[in-house]
């Protein structure tokens, strides 16, 4: 609890039910103020997690907002850990520099300790906010704009063409597109496995989100019984291997046709129902653009694409991590490399994780316990977090001076322990 000169004490204090229009209306009005759709405004109220929810009042009057939502979180070696989601966060434009985000950051992360979580995650609006508060940047997507009037896809993957792709209506095949999704989860770091309810957000489609395009849409790839890929992929005829919802805005100019394809969300079981999407998403009639936003960093596409300069490809931050209990957290991940180091951690918002850890891990495990023995490498909670998905390399954070290696070698090893494997980290929607 924060009190300042007027009076006002920055106390959260846990969101009641009652009070959930006020109190997402703040938040509303944090962003923007732009109402949402009454389908969006009631799936946000469905998902909210109310005993896991904040806010912090001046009498009548809600001025700031935070959530957390229960995830569970893909690590390195695919287990789910447990993770809260840090959401909903908002401070009144009247309460500024008073003390409310950083009361509610106290609070949570008290909170999540509490409850045993070892890690909490979210997105940024702006990503200078949160670093203050030990998280650091895990994750990248990348965002594409293809010319499908000049880039080509030359060469695709064996059993591109036994893939059979039809047309259905999103809302009507949630279930079989979750069931890819799911399938997919253990095999990346970062990505979230889907709580009931949450299937829902990938078939929002309120007009008001639409900017002139089309109503969502949506097109399943199945495998085709007869395919020589069958006995590999252990498919059922028949059997959704992948998956594509995408909106279509037209538009005419003096040439003629170029309307663009937006792809708001994908998922593939193999390399040759991701290529078949893809190659359809290019070909649709009286378009000439490719629109992706959020892939990971090594998306495939980037690698079947006759020009990458005409795609237009944008890096930006995405998932953002604090550990939370630093011992718990990296032993529950595995390790790419042999590595035993031990880690001087610098956590002034958490002192709880202060001081020296090692850690001893491999491919098959990992533990992780205070040491008096002498610091190898020396680094901030942020830092920690930044490199604990793999997909950020402390060799790079240190040769920017954010990591200082004590003893000599030891940086090296950390970093090629901590990498990521086959798959880059990646976020697939935000929370």
């Amino acid at each position: 609890m924060t009190t300042d000169t007027a009076g006002f004490a920055a106390t959260p204090r846990v969101l009641r039910q009652d009070d959930w229009d006020q109190w997402y209306d703040t938040l509303i009005r944090g962003f923007g103020g732009v109402p949402e759709s009454a389908e969006e405004r009631e799936l946000w109220n469905s998902l909210t997690e109310f005993d896991r929810s904040l806010g912090v009042w001046d009498g009548d009057d809600c001025v700031g907002t935070a959530g957390a939502f229960s995830f569970r979180l893909t690590v390195p070696g695919g287990t789910s850990v447990p993770a809260a989601g840090v959401t909903m966060v908002s401070v009144a434009a009247t309460h500024r520099r008073r003390g409310v985000l950083t009361s509610m950051m106290r609070r949570q992360l008290d909170d999540v300790r509490d409850w045993g979580e070892p890690l909490a995650v979210l997105t940024a609006s702006e990503p200078a906010i949160y670093g203050r508060f030990g998280y650091g940047i895990a994750t990248f997507h990348l965002n594409a704009e293809i010319d499908t009037s000049r880039v080509r896809l030359p060469s695709l993957p064996a059993g591109t063409d036994e893939v059979r792709l039809r047309y259905a209506v999103p809302a009507e095949v949630v279930d079989v597109c979750e069931a890819v999704y799911a399938r997919l989860v253990p095999s990346r770091p970062g990505m979230l496995a889907r709580q009931p309810g949450w299937e829902r957000l990938g078939v929002l489609d309120p007009e008001s989100d639409r900017d002139g395009a089309s109503p969502l849409q949506c097109v399943l790839a199945e495998r085709d019984g007869a395919s020589p890929l069958q006995c590999v992929l252990a498919e059922r005829d028949g059997e959704t291997v992948g998956y594509a919802r995408y909106r279509v805005k037209p538009n005419w100019g003096p040439a003629g046709p170029n309307g663009s394809v937006i792809v708001e969300n994908s998922a593939a079981l193999d390399p040759a129902a991701d290529a078949a999407m893809l190659r359809f998403l290019f070909g649709i009639d009286l378009t000439s653009t490719l629109v992706l936003r959020g892939r990971p960093v090594d998306d495939a596409w980037q690698h079947l694409v006759s020009d990458i300069r005409r795609c237009q490809p944008r890096l930006r931050d995405s998932l953002h991590v604090r550990l939370v209990d630093v011992g718990a957290a990296l032993e529950a991940r595995t390790y790419q490399a042999p590595v035993d180091v031990v880690f001087e951690v610098e956590d002034a918002f958490c002192p709880w994780n202060a001081g020296r850890w090692r850690l001893s891990g491999d491919a098959k495990g990992a533990s992780c316990a205070r040491t008096t023995d002498t610091a190898d490498v020396a680094l901030s909670v942020r830092e920690l977090g930044a490199a604990y998905l793999g997909g950020v390399s402390l060799g790079a954070l240190g040769a920017a001076g954010r990591v200082r290696e004590v003893r000599r070698g030891a940086l090296a090893e950390a970093s090629s322990g901590f990498g990521a494997g086959v798959a880059a980290p990646w976020l697939p929607h935000g929370f």
